[in-house]
């Protein structure tokens, strides 16, 4: 039967300790590499534009996940507003942008969480937490003197912070990073984050490290390990041939990676004009079939 990392270590009395480092990182905040020292409990914004306070957007039982989270009751999905990328080409801008959500209290996400699991929801899926890391953490473990006994899922664009992340270890069971680009040039033009492609390397095989490959049970629902996505962009083909090869040759052949065909041009995507298009479906096929061909035994297109 599977039992939570993260109520092994709240009976340890672990989990507080955590919850304390990661505050102590919140105030100056150097929650992400960009460190931008943000004195968030005196309501001074950071590059991620994030308050102390917690802001959700929505949540509710996801069916659109990776099957392997969604199973038969979906995917108990809650996001989270602000982000610390800010993708030119963002989905969901009006979000992780503009930051339209509402304020809550950490005893009202608890209780989310607890409602999802009432739900039937197979687990709990953070969507771009790295901001809000210390308050969720706090919440999880108010959940978990509820009974909460969900997997949780930590759902982020993979321009994440080592030290946290490696604080993390224990508390989330399964990440579900997004990588975006190894190209320097690619990541500086469309993330403002040059290093992007060094941070998610050494993120991912943090990541793996903790929690191995994805580990499905028995109704082949997702519990423990790591699921990587990778968005197929237009005129980006040689750096997800390179995205994928890395997977393969560093984190694991075994590695479940979805090669998502989801790009659509939002936000800013009109002021570049290389990818202010949909992809074609020779390149999202030529995509797929390349991580097939390398050996990556685990690629999905969903």
């Amino acid at each position: 039967m599977f039992v939570p990392s993260y109520l092994k270590l709240k009976e340890e009395g672990l989990l507080e300790e955590r919850i304390k480092l990661l505050e102590d990182m919140m105030d100056p905040c150097r929650l992400c590499p960009r460190s931008c020292n943000a004195k968030r409990k005196r309501d001074d914004l950071g590059y991620c534009k994030a308050p102390h306070e917690l802001y959700v957007s929505s949540f509710f039982a996801h069916f659109g996940e990776e099957r392997p989270l969604v199973g038969v009751y979906g995917s108990g999905t809650i996001f989270l507003t602000f982000c610390n990328l800010k993708c030119v080409f963002c989905q969901n801008y009006d979000i992780s942008i503009y930051g339209y959500g509402e304020k809550i209290s950490v005893t009202e996400m608890a209780k989310i969480m607890l409602k999802l699991q009432r739900m039937g929801c197979h687990n709990i899926n953070f969507v771009t937490p790295t901001h809000y890391v210390p308050q969720i953490v706090k919440a999880v473990s108010i959940a978990a003197e509820e009974g909460l006994c969900l997997p949780l899922v930590y759902n982020c664009g993979g321009y994440e912070s080592e030290e946290v992340i490696r604080l993390l270890e224990g508390i989330f069971d399964i990440y579900m990073p997004d990588v975006k680009f190894l190209d320097p040039y690619l990541a500086q033009r469309y993330l403002n984050a040059k290093n992007y492609p060094e941070v998610v390397k050494r993120v991912l095989k943090e990541m793996h490290r903790q929690v191995g490959d994805l580990v499905l049970d028995e109704n082949t629902i997702a519990t423990r390990g790591l699921l990587i996505r990778h968005l197929v962009m237009p005129s980006c083909g040689e750096d997800t041939k390179r995205i994928l090869r890395f997977i393969r040759d560093e984190i694991s052949e075994n590695a479940f990676v979805n090669v998502m065909a989801q790009y659509r041009p939002c936000y800013r995507a009109a002021d570049f004009p290389e990818i202010a298009r949909r992809i074609t479906s020779i390149e999202y096929y030529e995509a797929f079939e390349y991580a097939k061909t390398i050996g990556l035994k685990r690629a999905s297109n969903h």
